[in-house]
């Protein structure tokens, strides 16, 4: 249990990008959720390079409010990168990362927070129902923690998004990761500590619509599998054994079958089915063997994650 005497804080850190439909609504939320929780918080709210009246809203209701503080981005880096910025600015003692759309209940972090009290230093928020959420979204979800599930590295917990709460030195620890390539969910993964897991049912998007299609989450589902797994390199070693035992025996079997009976006309199908079999296997095989050099391509390369265009509102005094 942690004192009940020292001043507890805890940090709230939202990524934004174009959400100026639900920035009022969620301020609203937040608070009035937050209330019985503690007063010793912050909300920092990363302004991902949105092009509409985001960053203004923002600004309004950091004017009236010295715990609502803002990191705007020079460009649009994607929700990871804008994640990971808002997690280095944050200073509680224990950091949530929501989404501003309301799927991820503000109402919880009360018993996040509790848990955190009790000596949890990381507090998983699991989706026991999402039914919100379309059927092909679900099934691909399924199908996605089913298969990183079996290839990665580290274990992954199944239906846990960036919904949860940190304990600070997880945070700190997580600040020390150096990768540009991130998914958050397998880096988080990564940081152990004392963990529990309460469940929550996913309600709907409270206004304005979802920035991500189908094909940005299947990247970033590859982007998961890439960075937390080296199987897909390993996989093609044991293909390739494959191929080669079996073309041996078959090798050796057509040499058989010439000295028995003689030779035939070769079908000319069948040798161009092998040829574009092949060719098929080789080709998907370096595809794979270039998306990890991708990123060590990346990597070398040492660029910044993100560039600050503004920070409004850490000056003020809390």
């Amino acid at each position: 249990m942690k004192d009940s005497k020292s001043p507890l804080k805890l940090s709230i850190v939202t990524p934004m990008y174009n959400e100026e439909a639900v920035v009022d609504v969620f301020f609203e939320r937040l608070h009035s959720s937050l209330k019985p929780v503690t007063e010793n918080y912050e909300i920092i709210c990363i302004d991902d390079g949105s092009c509409d009246t985001t960053l203004a809203k923002l600004r309004q209701h950091a004017d009236g409010d010295s715990r609502i503080k803002i990191v705007s981005l020079s460009r649009n880096f994607g929700k990871e990168i804008a994640l990971t910025a808002g997690l280095a600015s944050s200073s509680g003692e224990a950091v949530v990362p929501i989404d501003s759309d309301l799927q991820d209940p503000p109402e919880i972090i009360e018993e996040m927070f509790k848990q955190w009290e009790n000596g949890y230093e990381v507090v998983l928020a699991q989706r026991e129902d999402r039914s919100s959420d379309s059927r092909i979204k679900r099934w691909t979800s399924k199908v996605f923690y089913k298969v990183i599930g079996k290839l990665a590295d580290i274990n992954i917990p199944y239906n846990v998004g960036d919904f949860r709460l940190l304990d600070r030195k997880a945070v700190e620890c997580l600040n020390q990761y150096p990768e540009r390539t991130r998914f958050m969910k397998g880096l988080f993964a990564t940081l152990g500590f004392k963990e529990i897991i309460i469940k929550y049912s996913r309600p709907e998007r409270v206004a304005g619509s979802t920035k991500w299609n189908y094909l940005m989450l299947y990247n970033l589902a590859f982007e998961g599998i890439i960075s937390f797994s080296s199987s897909l390199l390993k996989i093609w070693s044991y293909i390739g054994i494959t191929i080669s035992v079996g073309a041996f025996i078959y090798g050796v079997l057509l040499i058989i079958k010439t000295l028995i009976y003689g030779t035939d006309i070769a079908g000319y199908a069948s040798l161009m089915v092998v040829l574009l079999f092949m060719s098929g296997l080789i080709l998907l095989s370096l595809g794979i063997i270039g998306e990890y050099l991708a990123r060590i391509f990346i990597e070398v390369k040492a660029r910044p994650l993100y560039i600050v265009s503004e920070k409004y509102g850490f000056e003020k005094t809390e």
